[in-house]
């Protein structure tokens, strides 16, 4: 059964229609890309995807059922939106708890999970508002994947991450497919390509499926 599947999605900002008609797809285990221009409707579709924009039309299925509110997305999905959401105020720690069930939990990720391989130990008590931009990074993906979720949704994740910390990703990201896990990965750095099993490019409003192979100019003149 495909893990998520959308159909005819649509969402316009004023007078201006950003998607038209986006169809796509998702198993367990894969890892679906989505490219293109800035301005293109990346971060709009993952809004949409996360329960966090309504879609002026169109339908989305996770695991075959309709998803008819907000509260339909939140079980199954983690969200890592481009923009930092974490409280500055808290330390990394206290926002942790916000998303881990307990403390219990909490320390396991820290000492054998997600939280360890991204190094939160490093600055747990640290406040928030102390952190470089991929330190903030790297606290958001672990507040996502809290609760284990069957769906990662990624806006740019490795934006502000320093290339050790792109790879560290990628080697996780491949981890969570092997688990079982379905990944929406919007991103413009090629690299990140290596993940995925399937790409679309954003384009006019509408998802074109690329060959996940393509690289270099052959991939920028599909997007373009």
């Amino acid at each position: 059964m495909e893990r998520f599947s959308t159909k005819g999605i649509q969402s316009s900002y004023g007078r201006k229609q950003v998607l038209k008609d986006i169809t796509i797809s998702g198993n367990p285990g894969e890892c679906i890309c989505i490219v293109g221009e800035n301005g293109c409707g990346k971060s709009t579709l993952l809004n949409i995807l996360a329960g966090l924009k309504k879609a002026d039309g169109g339908i989305i299925c996770f695991e075959g059922k309709e998803a008819r509110d907000a509260k339909t997305f939140r079980d199954i999905l983690g969200y890592v939106p481009q923009d930092n959401n974490l409280i500055p105020e808290l330390s990394v720690c206290d926002n942790l708890l916000l998303w881990y069930p307990g403390k219990n939990e909490l320390v396991k990720a820290l000492s054998e999970g997600i939280l360890h391989k991204l190094g939160i130990e490093d600055f747990l008590y640290k406040k928030v508002s102390k952190l470089s931009g991929g330190m903030k990074k790297k606290v958001s993906i672990a507040c996502a994947l809290a609760g284990e979720p069957k769906i990662l949704l990624l806006d740019e994740p490795g934006a502000a991450l320093d290339l050790p910390g792109k790879e560290e990703l990628r080697h996780y990201l491949l981890a969570y497919k092997q688990i079982g896990g379905t990944i929406i990965l919007a991103t413009h750095e090629e690299a990140d390509l290596s993940v995925c099993d399937r790409i679309y490019a954003l384009k006019g409003g509408t998802a074109v499926p690329l060959d996940p192979q393509l690289r270099g100019t052959a991939l920028m003149q599909c997007i373009k």
